[in-house]
């Protein structure tokens, strides 16, 4: 099974505009995702929207391509990628291009998903251990079913542990934090970008939720790396002290 990486990346952020190009340690932050994807998967891509990314990209050497700037989500932008450099790939696996931390292992743990032939769609999801992480609509929680395949993703705490003060839910129920690395068969990519948007992810504001409305199945994978996402400058100062601390 041959798999290929695609990393959407988009100039235009309302929080932090420009942090694809962003300096982390004398690297941009999407020159360090592009070299973490890389030592998981041979085949790697950065699709653009962007002409300074696009050129960014060339310049250390990576593999680009420019795609158009009217895509309703990372997902669309994705597909169109895949049509044009996707010919005998049979996974397309998307890693976002603010998570220059992605680990090899979280990668091959969704590459894995697929050794089932009845695997459409993988994702990742990380154990929550501290109430702050739970309690965050910022981080999407996910409910799995005894197959590892995703139920529900929200903004929410779920589920609710009846009988219980929240301050002690951590230690009644195994929560989920959802990492967002996608990975998808290639007829599958092409059937969830004819979907219209759906009532759930209208709601929580999460494209998955479109996916599960509509029947596909999520098989889930479990990873117990923290991720670090760009998405703000506070979070490139933190990321910035992480680099220093893994250079000697």
């Amino acid at each position: 099974m041959k798999f290929i990486v695609i990393i959407p990346a988009r100039y235009a952020s309302t929080r932090f505009p420009g942090k694809p190009l962003a300096d982390l340690g004398g690297k941009t932050v999407i020159q360090r995702v592009y070299e973490q994807a890389s030592k998981a998967v041979a085949d790697v891509c950065i699709a653009t929207d962007d002409q300074r990314i696009y050129d960014t990209v060339e310049q250390f050497g990576g593999h680009v391509v420019m795609t158009s700037p009217n895509h309703r989500s990372g997902t669309d932008r994705l597909y169109e990628a895949y049509t044009k450099i996707g010919q005998g790939f049979d996974v397309v696996i998307n890693v976002q291009g603010d998570e220059p931390f992605i680990q090899p292992d979280q990668i091959e743990a969704i590459k894995g998903c697929f050794t089932s032939s009845d695997t459409e769609i993988a994702t990742l999801v990380q154990p929550i251990n501290d109430l702050a992480t739970l309690q965050n609509p910022n981080s999407p929680k996910v409910v799995l079913n005894k197959k590892n395949e995703a139920i529900y993703f929200s903004r929410s705490t779920i589920p609710y542990v009846r009988g219980c003060d929240s301050s002690e839910w951590i230690t009644a129920h195994r929560f989920y934090k959802h990492i967002g690395m996608y990975a998808y068969r290639g007829d599958v990519l092409r059937a969830i970008t004819a979907l219209s948007p759906s009532s759930l992810e209208k709601a929580e504001n999460l494209e998955q939720l479109r996916w599960i409305e509509n029947g596909f199945h999520i098989k889930v994978a479990i990873t117990n790396h923290a991720t670090i996402g760009i998405d703000t400058p506070e979070d490139l100062a933190k990321a910035l002290q992480l680099i220093d601390k893994q250079t000697p």
